[in-house]
């Protein structure tokens, strides 16, 4: 028996990017709230800044970012090994049917971000761009 879509494209990636949203302000949360029992996590302030879900809402990805701190890979090691227990507060706390099956990976958008703009704050780029005005 196929089942019936009740939401639009439109409608259906909305909910998807509020229930994403839902998903990231839990995890701030928890882990503002040092709620994670790992050494690890507790000694850092880790922002939680995007969480993509897949269209089904089944999986979520949670791009963090350790502020003030270097071992971002010890950070995100130690939550993929904490994932069971934040999924278990995402379940509870977001009331889905299913409960979506989390992933944690480091946001590189903040490095991508610098590299971009030293890039066009190199003397060439920056003498073609006067050259258009």
């Amino acid at each position: 028996m196929a089942r019936r879509n009740d939401y639009s494209a439109e409608q259906h990636s909305v909910r998807v990017l509020k229930v994403g949203e839902r998903v990231r302000h839990i995890l701030s949360e928890l882990l503002a709230r040092q709620e994670v029992h790992d050494e690890t996590v507790s000694a850092s302030n880790i922002a939680v800044t995007e969480v993509r879900m897949t269209p089904d809402l089944r999986n979520a990805t949670a791009y963090v970012k350790p502020l003030l701190d270097k071992r971002e890979d010890d950070v995100v090691l130690a939550l993929r090994q904490n994932t069971a227990y934040l999924q278990r507060e995402v379940a509870k706390r977001l009331g889905l049917k299913f409960a979506p099956k989390l992933k944690f990976r480091k946001d590189e958008s903040f490095a991508e971000a610098d590299r971009i703009e030293a890039l066009l704050r190199d003397p060439k780029v920056a003498r073609d761009l006067d050259d258009d005005e």
